[in-house]
């Protein structure tokens, strides 16, 4: 009996685990939510069996400590887009922001029932994987991030939407837009990370709103803490080993990565399609 009801706990480990992996998945182009989807799952977990509800509030607090380490490690990025803030870039960042505005306003309740599933977050992983190498192997490169106009905006904003989809990235997606569009490998991941930083604040204050009204659930507050702190921890120390190392770094190893990820998600399910003909 006690083993069954720690097993409808979010337990503190499984907190900080996911916390830690939160903070890198979400800045590398892999998809932080596909992450947190299957990589319990693949380990036998007693996340991945928790209630749906209690398994998205959490994800919520993972995306406010990554939220809070992208505002402080990118403090001074900030500051100087704010002081050169013109009507231009107004421009450039609402039509990057609202296309997944939008989406996900309207599309929230199916995406979060129907997707997030091992065998979507796969597909999801599959299908940006060949886009972002072959976006990155076409791409010219000759453009720079003060080219960017409102096409690149708008591309970089459905990039985004189509990133709701656990697995396939919104890093990912906005880095393979960026590439397509021609930008250099570094203004590329610029972009992307200028692109998705409202997105992540404005979803984690909406969705955080919503939180502080329902309330946390039972025991759960410790864990929540745990995993934003490890998420903040680890998302700031990604950052400044990312910005370090970012200089036109081909896009090809995080494909293959995900590739191998997506089939080692479907030999598991094969292999728990075959056990469960066995048992027939």
């Amino acid at each position: 009996m006690r083993r069954a009801a720690d097993e409808l706990r979010l337990r503190t480990r499984d907190a900080i685990a996911l916390g830690l992996l939160h903070g890198p998945a979400e800045l590398l182009p892999v998809s932080s939510s596909g992450h947190v989807a299957v990589v319990p799952w693949l380990c036998g977990w007693p996340y991945s069996r928790l209630d749906g509800e209690l398994r998205k509030a959490f994800e919520v607090a993972l995306h406010a400590g990554t939220a809070a380490a992208l505002l402080a490690g990118l403090r001074d990025e900030v500051a100087a887009a704010a002081r050169e803030l013109n009507r231009r870039r107004v421009e450039l960042v609402v039509l990057s922001f609202v296309p997944p505005a939008i989406v996900g306003f309207v599309l929230e309740r199916p995406i979060e029932r129907r997707l997030g599933t091992p065998q979507t977050v796969a597909a999801g992983l599959v299908l940006g994987s060949l886009a972002m190498a072959a976006a990155d192997a076409a791409s010219s490169g000759r453009r720079r991030r003060e080219d960017a106009g409102a096409g690149d905006a708008l591309c970089l904003g459905l990039a985004q939407a189509c990133a709701l989809m656990p697995g396939v990235s919104r890093n990912g997606a906005t880095l393979t837009a960026a590439r397509a569009r021609g930008f250099g490998r570094q203004d590329a991941a610029i972009l992307s990370r200028h692109a998705a930083l409202p997105i992540i604040v404005g979803a984690t204050l909406l969705k955080g709103t919503r939180l502080a009204r329902r309330g946390l659930p039972a025991g759960t507050a410790g864990a929540f803490l745990a995993g934003i702190g490890a998420s903040f921890a680890t998302t700031l120390l990604s950052l400044r080993i990312v910005r370090a190392v970012e200089r036109d770094r081909s896009l090809l190893p995080y494909a293959a990565y995900r590739l191998g990820l997506a089939g080692l998600i479907v030999r598991r399910l094969r292999a728990s399609d075959g056990a469960r003909r066995t048992l027939r």
